[in-house]
């Protein structure tokens, strides 16, 4: 179903984040210019498809004509679709979500979030490090929210043994929207090029 929804879609971005973030909001106004900026530049963004986060970046790319995709799961908490979202379906599973999001985007931008959003930055995280994927950036949003899970992957996980330090190249870190854009940018115009991984 996922597949003949969503054959049609051009080059997107995941965009992960808290569904409690508030309208108005400093990351939900990032999150929202964020989608602005990369419609503009050729890319449609894909999201949950719910509140928050997800609805502002839905928003930014509806607003300049850009795909603005919702992949819901159906919980009994959740609310549906954002206004937003001009293409979506729900899924039954989360892993057949994280597929969605996969097959179609080119990278995965991740704002200040909860348990939700831990849990698709480590799935693509641990998709990039195994060579499970494409090539495709991981840039996370707000620098000071995600200094703490940082310093304790430096700190325990890496100083036990139970990372590389080459894992830290695996995704960048930034507290703009503009920030965010350019990394995007800045990867796949070097992969056209060079075919590199470094961004």
């Amino acid at each position: 179903k996922g597949f003949d929804t969503f054959n049609q879609l051009g080059p997107c971005v995941s965009v992960f984040g808290s569904a409690r973030t508030r309208v108005g909001s400093k990351w939900y106004e990032e999150a929202k210019k964020f989608g602005i900026m990369m419609g503009a530049e050729g890319f449609g963004i894909i999201t949950g498809g719910g509140p928050g986060i997800m609805a502002a970046a839905n928003h930014g790319a509806k607003d300049v004509g850009a795909d603005s995709v919702g992949v819901g799961i159906e919980l009994p908490f959740e609310a549906g679709m954002n206004k937003y979202v001009t293409e979506g379906m729900e899924c039954r599973y989360f892993f057949t979500r994280k597929v969605m999001f996969l097959k179609y985007s080119q990278a995965f931008v991740v704002f200040p979030g909860g348990l939700g959003t831990l849990d698709e930055l480590f799935e693509a995280l641990t998709l990039a490090q195994t060579g499970h994927a494409p090539k495709f950036p991981i840039v996370l949003v707000g620098k000071e929210y995600w200094s703490g899970l940082i310093d304790w992957l430096r700190d325990h996980v890496l100083e036990s043994g139970r990372m590389s330090p080459e894992n830290f190249d695996l995704f960048r870190i930034v507290d703009t929207a503009e920030e965010a854009r350019d990394k995007v940018m800045e990867f796949h115009d070097k992969y056209r090029e060079t075919d590199s991984t470094n961004f």
